[in-house]
């Protein structure tokens, strides 16, 4: 959800028609993440509490939760907390951005005055904290129109008045902006007899030390959108050092950001274009505006013409150093990719004879002078890239709207590059937006249009990219081809193992700004991996056995202390697993059965079982009924992982992964396995042939011992022992918490804590799922989290918080939803079931039962279990509700499912529900 006080007070873009709901809201919103006490939401919401204040708050909270539906507002004996991420509120947002020297965007966020449709007692000292925002964001990314606005409301703001000044001299209002000063001046004087301070006089001074005005820069015919931080990231950068390049792809935005800091600043520029020439110092000296008529070389031969580093060229550079040696002057030297190391040597040789110049390069890589400082211009922001579309699109088809998450979606898809954009705007005039956005697989075709006026290599998308190609020695090429089998990129490890490439020629590439760096990672753009791909050989096999590889040195660090590292490490590489995978499923089904056993433990400790499930599915389809030769074991863990996802008749599949598991021997290679067979496959008869086999099957090591007290705990409580389950379930998180496995510790730990609140030992039974849920969140298990918050909105509800346990419900739902866990979800609803019981609401009660049911996936233990305990919540409802007729056959349905389970525990809780039925 996004939140709105930056102007009425809104919930994704809608208002709160209430005026006290909308208050509370607001409230909340503003500290969002933190418990609003009490007394202060009270004091806040009412001018003269009424009597019973505490309820009347409780109803206003209840009343919020309706009027936005998915509002998760959590209840805490101290007060309340609005349960969102601080970026969601546009006021946290606003400071992130400001912090991050973003003004213009923070700014952007501003809809009109802060909290404008609130009138509470607390809405005043908010909306006067509010308004130093507001002026923070005006002095950081403010135009000279906002500056007007806000020096008129301020008028004794001396930072205000000096940013307007600066702000009006950027534009050539040079006299404009000396009357600012002078009328501010004359306000000091008369209402705080005081002298302007020495910042405000600063300004005065600058304005009056202007120097000639610009020369030679390109005029622009459309506006500048999307770049504003940069722009005053580099114009603050060029006051401070005398070279500056701006680095990156080709396409960013480059020239065009150079241009606008260049037409902001107070001296005198010259622009000079290298890409139409090789002759570096005679393209200067021309762009200085000094004629070269007559000017031959001192050698007999030589001739203005003689190439770089002849002596014509020496003659050239000795006359450029001449011109410039006392001029305050900004050169603009744009592209210089393709003459880089001679524009190294001549800008190097001029900015140390010439000490008043500054030069502002672009590049797609560094001219490595010493003292230059680089600016990397990357892609545009979704938000930015969004606004570029549209500005461009309307250019060309005036009135031009559509759905802003497909736009949004096209320039993620288009890399954010600024040209990609501009050309796919253009593409507007004949193409509705959706045929654009299918054609962008084929990106190159639907780009090859721009402008005629351009620069042949900025006239399609596909030029763009080639220039740079073109500039790639062979190594290099190669390398750059090669890459492209990396999904999400890769780190070092991966380049070098995978392609066989060097990390010098990957630096370079880097340097190029064909490849991404950012911490140890390495990435491509789209667009440039698409045209690179062109040229690549087929590496998928070797890709999908390194990174195999790389899963198998990983599993056995995913169960000991070190499983947080190792389980990031793996998730870097989320994208590549994926793709190795899904390659394998259709070229080399073995291979693809070897990765998804490696893989296991990775899915199921990272909380990503629907996924583990979705790729074992589809490569037992493709692997057909009959595991092949060799790989029995890997076959039977696709068996177990298949689970939560499978649908229809499981018997088949539960019947091959048994008879497959009664063939080992030895513990599995993968010791998660014997985990799964028993979730997957059920509670075997105590002592029974299976029971025997199972627990032959575990290793000697101490995650092994682990894993087999935590088992026989469970079947303890599904034999109804439940103070034996808890001393073994005990043992076995301390056990796992002694190995590091935070996973393993905080199912025992769940398990704990249903027990807990079976013996009516709430605060216990939170204590347990709370320790459990921080192991969860550590590891970024995002299912488990869901469920972990289910427990917890269970045991709430068993103290009596309705409202909290709701909450957690709500939560747990989305959650569920973002992981697609249905039968997480259906966990939810079941818990919203049983609230809406509680409460009386059995037509809500019966309806979250059914939705559960929907979720449930049936056939194997796992969801199994899950429509017993919706048939027992059935039978409740219905016997609530005086249907008892109805209410014993839910019971008896679920008895046969219990039965079918060897689950003594909820036999014994169903059969004292068919005895309620009948007692007199």
């Amino acid at each position: 959800m996004r939140f709105g006080v930056l102007g009425p007070v809104q919930v994704d873009g809608a208002a709160v028609a209430a005026p006290r709901q909308r208050a509370l809201l607001a409230m909340l919103a503003l500290e969002v993440g933190r418990i609003v006490g009490h007394e202060k939401l009270i004091g806040g919401l009412y001018a003269r509490p009424p009597a019973g204040a505490a309820n009347a708050l409780q109803s206003q909270v209840s009343r919020l939760r309706r009027a936005v539906p998915g509002l998760v507002v959590e209840h805490q004996p101290a007060g309340y907390r609005l349960l969102a991420e601080p970026a969601e509120v546009d006021l946290h947002l606003c400071r992130e951005l400001l912090a991050a020297g973003r003004g213009a965007q923070a700014l952007a966020l501003w809809r009109g005055p802060a909290l404008a449709d609130v009138d509470a007692p607390f809405a005043d000292e908010a909306r006067r904290a509010l308004a130093e925002v507001f002026a923070d964001c005006v002095l950081a990314g403010g135009t000279t129109q906002d500056l007007r606005r806000l020096l008129a409301e301020q008028p004794l703001r001396e930072d205000v008045r000096a940013a307007l000044m600066r702000s009006l001299h950027r534009d050539g209002h040079q006299s404009e902006a000396l009357e600012v000063f002078a009328r501010g001046r004359e306000l000091l004087a008369d209402e705080l007899g005081v002298d302007p301070s020495p910042a405000l006089a600063a300004a005065h001074l600058d304005v009056l030390r202007a120097k000639a005005p610009h020369r030679g820069l390109p005029a622009q015919l459309t506006s500048f959108v999307g770049r504003e931080d940069d722009l005053r990231r580099v114009t603050k950068w060029l006051q401070d050092n005398r070279l500056v390049t701006l680095i990156g792809p080709g396409g960013t935005g480059k020239t065009r950001l150079a241009v606008e800091v260049a037409g902001r600043d107070p001296g005198e520029v010259a622009f000079v274009d290298l890409s139409a020439t090789t002759d570096v110092a005679r393209a200067l000296l021309d762009g200085v505006g000094v004629r070269e008529a007559g000017l031959l070389s001192t050698g007999s031969t030589g001739t203005a013409g003689a190439g770089p580093g002849g002596a014509g060229s020496a003659g050239v550079e000795e006359r450029l150093r001449a011109a410039l040696a006392s001029r305050h002057v900004l050169l603009v030297v744009d592209n210089c990719e393709h003459v880089v190391d001679e524009a190294a040597r001549v800008l190097g040789a001029l900015l140390a004879g010439c000490p008043h110049v500054r030069v502002l390069a672009t590049s797609r890589e560094p001219l490595g002078i010493t003292g230059e400082t680089l600016s990397p211009v990357t892609a545009l922001d979704t938000e930015a890239a969004t606004r570029l579309f549209l500005d461009r699109a309307r250019a060309v088809r005036p009135g031009f709207t559509a759905e802003h998450g497909l736009v949004a979606e096209v320039c993620r898809r288009l890399d954010g590059i600024a040209l990609a954009i501009e050309l796919a705007a253009a593409r507007v005039r004949s193409l509705p937006l959706a045929e654009i956005t299918a054609r962008l697989d084929d990106r190159f075709r639907l780009l090859s249009r721009g402008s005629r006026t351009a620069a042949p290599r900025h006239r399609t998308l596909h030029a763009v990219v080639e220039w740079s190609w073109g500039l790639l020695t062979a190594a290099e090429r190669d390398l750059a081809a090669r890459f492209t089998v990396f999904s999400g990129g890769a780190s070092l490890a991966a380049v070098t193992g995978v392609t066989g490439s060097d990390v010098d020629t990957l630096t370079s590439l880097v340097d190029k700004s064909l490849v991404e760096s950012t911490g140890d990672r390495y990435r491509m753009l789209d667009t440039i991996r698409a045209f690179c791909a062109i040229h690549a050989p087929d590496l998928r096999e070797r890709h999908a056995r390194w990174f195999l590889a790389q899963a198998q040195q990983a599993e056995p660090h995913l169960r000991a202390h070190d499983q947080v590292r190792w389980l990031d490490r793996l998730a870097a590489d989320h994208d590549n697993l994926t793709a190795a995978v899904a390659w394998a499923t259709t070229h080399d089904r073995g291979l693809a059965l070897e990765l998804v056993a490696a893989l296991a433990t990775y899915y199921w400790f990272r909380g990503l079982r629907t996924e583990a499930a979705r790729q074992a599915d589809a490569v037992l389809r493709a692997c057909g009924e009959i595991a092949p030769p060799g790989l029995e074991q890997e076959y039977a863990m696709c068996l177990l992982l298949a689970w939560p996802v499978a649908a229809g008749d499981q018997s088949a599949r539960i019947r091959q992964a048994a008879d497959l598991l009664a063939l080992l021997d030895a513990p599995p290679r993968y010791p998660v396995m014997t985990m799964m067979w028993g979730m997957a496959l059920g509670a075997p008869e105590n002592g029974s042939q299976v029971w025997h086999h199972r627990n032959r099957l575990l290793g000697a090591d101490p995650w092994s011992a682990a894993l087999a007290l935590v088992g026989d705990g469970l079947l303890a409580r599904m034999q109804g022992d439940e103070t034996r389950g808890a001393q073994l379930l005990r043992a076995g998180a301390a056990a796992f918490e002694q190995v590091g496995d935070r996973w393993g510790a905080a199912l025992a730990l769940t398990q704990l804590g249903e027990i807990a609140l079976a013996a009516g030992d709430a605060a216990a039974a939170l204590g347990h799922v709370g320790r459990a849920r921080g192991m969860l969140e550590e590891l970024g298990a995002t299912e488990d989290t869901a469920e972990a918050v289910v427990a917890t909105a269970q045991a709430r509800l068993a103290t009596g918080d309705l409202d909290g346990a709701r909450d957690g419900f709500d939560l747990a739902l989305t959650l569920a939803r973002r992981s697609g866990a249905r039968v997480v979800q259906a966990g939810a609803h079941l818990g919203l079931a049983e609230l809406a019981r509680l409460t009386g609401d059995h037509p809500a009660a019966l309806a979250h039962c059914d939705r559960a049911w929907e979720l449930t996936p049936g056939g194997w233990y796992g969801p199994d279990e899950m429509r017993c305990h919706i048939a027992l919540e059935r039978g409740r409802v219905c016997r609530a509700a005086g249907e008892l007729d109805q209410a014993r056959r839910h019971f008896e349905e679920a008895l046969c499912r219990a039965v079918g389970q060897r689950n003594l525990l909820t036999e014994t809780a169903v059969r004292a529900e068919l005895d309620a039925l009948t007692a007199p």
